[in-house]
């Protein structure tokens, strides 16, 4: 990126969106990698905490480049 589009961190913080993209893919790569090992996750659904098994978690179908990172 050149110096003319790069954003300031004021800029960024106070867009958000870049910020939120970057924490949406963390948790996709977390939960992933959950799954493939085997692990469960835990959820908060109505008011407590639950354990998701790894066979129960879903994974959108978009994710097949997050399994490039832990090869």
């Amino acid at each position: 990126m050149n110096k003319t589009n790069e954003k300031s961190i004021e800029e960024i913080f106070s867009e958000g969106t870049s910020i939120d993209r970057a924490l949406n893919r963390a948790v996709q790569k977390a939960v992933w990698k959950h799954k493939v090992l085997g692990n469960p996750v835990s959820a908060w659904r109505d008011g407590k905490v639950v354990w998701i098994p790894p066979e129960e978690i879903s994974i959108p179908e978009d994710s097949s480049s997050l399994n490039n990172q832990y090869k």
